[in-house]
């Protein structure tokens, strides 16, 4: 299966920006953003993406709570979920990997360098 859809959820709208940029002109990706876990989980039932971006830390909905609510959803369950984070301890690798996340995104990232990032996140998929 082919990358073609992707949805990012990060609730700082600079952040979107920047991501909707690199992966849209760059990558050549359909880019859907949203700045809340609640507002993504809607949109990844309805859309469908191929794959989920999301930050980590957010308020009220964190990326983590985010996710679970993902797998949880028999609509979302299968898609793949990486995270955005400039938490990248290896304590905390291992603790997003453990719970099923498709990889890590550090941040902050190269807007230059984002459309290799998430294209080798999607090619180390089972």
């Amino acid at each position: 299966m082919e990358l073609n859809k992707i949805l990012c959820i990060d609730d700082d709208p600079d952040i979107l920006a920047i991501v909707q940029v690199s992966l849209e002109a760059l990558g050549g990706y359909a880019l859907h953003t949203c700045l809340r876990g609640d507002e993504g989980i809607q949109i990844a039932e309805a859309w469908q993406p191929d794959l989920v971006l999301t930050d980590v830390m957010m308020p009220e909905l964190d990326g983590i709570a985010t996710f679970r609510l993902l797998r949880e959803n028999q609509a979302t369950a299968r898609i793949p979920v990486a995270f955005m984070t400039a938490c990248v301890e290896q304590s905390q690798q291992e603790q997003y990997r453990s719970l099923g996340a498709a990889g890590l995104i550090q941040k902050p990232f190269d807007p230059m360098l984002l459309p290799d990032e998430v294209l080798a996140v999607w090619r180390q998929l089972p």
